[in-house]
């Protein structure tokens, strides 16, 4: 029976896992191609070489984990809702589990830095638009979108790092509302 051909998403995927599990050096195409149980001439059908598999896996987690969850959200008319959902989204439905702290210890690095830059850069401004349209002034929208994105990663960071001390964080949907809620504005708790 002949091996299903696997796709370029295939390897962007285990890319970003790899990543998400072992940081930038983990993205390597032997190991890579041994965990999908395939030849490294699957890779070549599909990247140059693997600088450019992780250029492209971090293009796609921009596209995915940021744009395409701008453009979700933007069509929630209440700004207080669209932040809920938001923050709700980037924690509860992360297809990379572990990938945002390691993108984050791994900032200085040249290949993931770009991609950083702009993926944080986007973020925030985007968070800064929806406190300033719940009402905050613009410097203090600015403000308040940093706090929430650092309390974002430091949430990811602790969800991988420490499951077993903070439980609550890997799976309590009343503490993930209750931290939601803290980031938004004029919440009723």
């Amino acid at each position: 029976m002949a091996k299903q051909r696997l796709s370029k998403q295939d390897w962007l995927h285990a890319a970003l896992d790899a990543l998400a599990e072992g940081g930038v050096a983990a993205v390597a195409v032997e190991p890579l191609a041994q965990r999908l149980g395939v030849t490294r001439g699957s890779f070549y059908w599909h990247f140059a070489d693997r600088n450019a598999l992780l250029r492209e896996a971090l293009e796609w987690w921009e596209l995915q984990g940021t744009e395409m969850v701008i453009e979700r959200v933007n069509a929630i008319t209440d700004p207080r809702q669209r932040l809920r959902t938001l923050l709700h989204i980037a924690i509860v439905e992360d297809p990379t589990s572990g990938l945002e702290p390691a993108l984050v210890a791994h900032a200085g690095d040249p290949a993931v830095a770009p991609a950083l830059h702009r993926v944080t850069q986007r973020r925030v401004a985007f968070l800064a638009e929806v406190y300033a349209e719940i009402g905050l002034p613009a410097a203090k929208a600015r403000y308040q979108a940093i706090s929430a994105y650092s309390a974002y990663v430091g949430w990811m960071q602790l969800k991988r790092a420490m499951p077993s001390v903070l439980p609550e964080i890997a799976d309590d949907p009343d503490a993930l509302t209750h931290f939601v809620e803290q980031l938004v504005p004029g919440s009723t708790m």
